[in-house]
């Protein structure tokens, strides 16, 4: 199946689902505090959206199911994490990674929030994530590869003195929560090779941060995703659509 081009009736749709993802961020991002549980975050989460007309859409999603409402990442997992009932800690930091299902389009987008004050190598490892998705999403013209646009997570990764979380990729959004293209954030062959933006397409960015070493651990629950490091990790998404020759941010308020 190829990489949907959508209608402006339908990109309005896809932005619906979005700005309810990004409500559903801000309002549960505010609860974050040392003592609060990424299961209460969760259910809190779940509720919101439920209030606004849509469906918490990672929930039940893909096999073994995923058992929370959304994914809860406190760390060193860099995605994915399940809530539970272990309290956050001061120095924690934690990602909210949220979907939506809102009239059968869907939206997705996610940020690593700090708990209390953190670490300064913390920060700066949050920092990067968001810097190199706002990059990323500045050098978005039509025409260009998508490998092109992986070439920019990277550089913009590494160029910080961190390096991309290997073998998870951003994605294409619109009927389903995952699409074509994947997006890496590292570059596999040549940029100029490969499927090319075009005027229509929605897919979601999402930078993955890792200190020293990309390659990745699966725990137990069969969900949460680490470092072979072992240290912490940092995770930001946005979703866009190609509006004319430029990227718009779907998922804000």
């Amino acid at each position: 199946m190829g990489i949907a081009l959508r209608k402006r009736g339908e990109i309005a749709a896809i932005r619906e689902a979005n700005r309810l993802v990004a409500r559903a961020l801000k309002h549960t991002g505010e609860m974050i505090a040392p003592g609060v549980t990424t299961k209460f975050l969760a259910e809190e989460a779940e509720r919101f959206i439920a209030g606004n007309g849509g469906r918490a859409s990672f929930k039940g999603i893909y096999k073994p199911p995923f058992p929370g409402a959304i994914c809860t990442s406190v760390n060193e997992v860099i995605i994915h994490g399940v809530p539970s009932q272990t309290p956050l800690k001061e120095g924690d930091i934690v990602t909210l990674d949220i979907g939506v299902e809102l009239g059968g389009w869907y939206g997705d987008a996610a940020v690593t929030f700090p708990v209390g004050e953190i670490s300064e190598r913390d920060a700066k490892l949050i920092e990067c994530a968001k810097d190199a998705l706002y990059e990323a999403i500045g050098a978005i013209e039509a025409g260009m590869h998508f490998k092109e646009l992986s070439e920019v997570l990277e550089r913009s990764i590494r160029t910080r003195g961190f390096v991309p979380l290997k073998g998870y990729c951003g994605h294409g959004i619109g009927r389903s929560p995952h699409e074509e293209p994947s997006i890496l954030n590292y570059v596999e062959g040549k940029p100029k090779q490969g499927p090319k933006i075009k005027d229509g397409m929605v897919f979601c960015i999402e930078p993955m941060i890792c200190q020293e070493r990309g390659e990745y651990k699966l725990l137990a629950d069969k969900w949460s995703v680490v470092s072979e490091d072992g240290l912490n990790g940092s995770h930001y998404e946005h979703a866009v659509a190609v509006v004319g020759k430029e990227a718009e941010i779907l998922s804000v308020a």
